[in-house]
């Protein structure tokens, strides 16, 4: 969320961001209103202490003295006083809560190179890369590829899971972890260092890295226990360090998280978001940085070279977008994605996104660093490296071949033990 202080020495920052995103201003003034309210409160009940203390010295001074007189007076003045300043006390607290819960919905403040769009209609083109691949015969969709080779039993996951949960079965299954293995080795040679968080996280967590009345309905909760399945390995790594403060000197911490994620992925989708495109569990390799904040637009651009050269390598046709005002969540001040182009679906679909989120979520997670001047919020960033089962339908609709089977990018062969092609499974 931000800070306090931008609400209160510069709130028409604030607006103009709003404006920008087509928002209006009540929350921005109800939070601003709180705040006076909960410092008028709060001033109040130190007023109170204040009275309360120079009466107990007066009462002292008084029966010191032998002036019974005296004192009983100023009992009788303060007799209620305690019970006041105990409903001050409550009274700031309410206020103090209502004021955060409305600021953690206010979005964080864009970068000035963000698009401004009503939707992703007004998302622009950052880069374009590789070559658009030209077939010979008319190119099959993932759905068609991964039945006809018998990689992935839709039918008997939904049959002890429900639907969009699979099987992934063969060479197919191996690309998998290829992939995993070759992204992690990959992103540890560009200085990053591996960690593998839990997959369940509480609220108070949770809150910290998103709107949670936004991004609930697409998570899992666990019940009794109030937990929640993560839904990418970036938010369990970005709250890891929640309520601490950190030494400079560790700073930039880099992470690279592979993780399950579980998504319930609610509503209609389209033809090309069956298969294993938009799934309820899928595997994440996460890039998550945490450090100073006169870095993190550095780094937001480090993150993107990551994406690039990473996905480039896998010899994949792709463009990266700016995300627009429109399009923006709660959480990034600026926001690439990256979007495949899947030749049976004629359209380029997500498959990358890579976001700097200033201190916004740092501020929530109360995760600062020290300074000579007091402590001050570190910046987080995140991206996603490869989203194993959208990599694999891009890699198998790019480079599908006449007969269904699939070439496997070169970088990734050493991984499957020297094979060039998948090979449909027998079973």
């Amino acid at each position: 969320m931000l800070s306090m202080e931008l609400f209160r020495n510069d709130a028409d920052k604030i607006r103009a961001d709003h404006d920008k995103r087509g928002i209006t201003h009540e929350r921005i003034d109800k939070v601003i209103e709180l705040d006076q309210l909960w410092r008028n409160a709060l001033k109040d009940m130190e007023d109170g202490r204040r009275e309360r203390n120079q009466a107990a010295r007066g009462i002292a001074d008084a029966k010191k003295s032998g002036d019974m007189d005296s004192a009983n007076s100023i009992m009788a003045q303060v007799k209620d006083l305690g019970e006041r300043i105990a409903a001050l006390d409550e009274k700031a607290n309410s206020l103090l809560e209502e004021r955060d819960v409305i600021r953690m919905r206010i979005p964080n403040l864009l970068h000035d190179a963000v698009p401004v769009g009503d939707d992703e209609g007004g998302n622009t083109q950052h880069s374009l890369h590789g070559q658009k691949p030209d077939f010979s015969f008319e190119p099959r969709t993932h759905n068609e590829l991964i039945e006809m080779n018998k990689w992935v039993d839709l039918e008997r996951a939904a049959k002890i899971a429900g639907s969009r949960f699979f099987f992934l079965k063969g060479d197919l299954a191996r690309l998998e972890l290829a992939l995993q293995s070759y992204a992690v080795d990959f992103l540890i040679d560009r200085g990053f260092t591996l960690v593998q968080p839990p997959v369940m996280m509480n609220r108070d967590a949770y809150e910290g890295v998103t709107d949670l009345s936004d991004f609930e309905t697409v998570m899992y909760g666990i019940t009794p226990d109030p937990l929640y399945m993560i839904a990418t390995s970036e938010h369990p790594l970005t709250s890891m360090y929640m309520d601490e403060v950190l030494e400079p000197s560790i700073l930039p911490i880099k992470m690279v998280g592979v993780s399950p994620c579980f998504r319930r992925e609610v509503g209609a989708h389209g033809l090309s978001d069956r298969g294993i495109w938009r799934v309820h569990q899928f595997t994440k390799i996460e890039q998550v940085i945490i450090t100073h904040p006169d870095d993190s637009w550095d780094h937001h651009e480090d993150l993107l070279k990551n994406c690039l050269d990473l996905w480039n390598a896998l010899d994949l046709h792709y463009e990266v977008v700016n995300i627009c005002t429109g399009d923006m969540g709660t959480v990034a001040a600026r926001k690439y994605d990256l979007e495949a182009w899947l030749p049976g679906a004629n359209a380029y679909k997500e498959i990358v996104s890579c976001s700097n989120c200033t201190d916004y979520q740092a501020n929530r997670l109360h995760m600062r660093y020290r300074t000579s001047e007091g402590n001050e919020a570190v910046h987080t960033l995140n991206s996603t490296a490869v989203a194993t089962s959208r990599a694999l339908v891009a890699i198998m609709e790019q480079n599908q071949l006449e007969d269904g089977r699939v070439k496997v990018p070169e970088c990734l062969v050493p991984l499957m033990g020297g094979k060039g092609h998948l090979e449909p499974c027998k079973w």
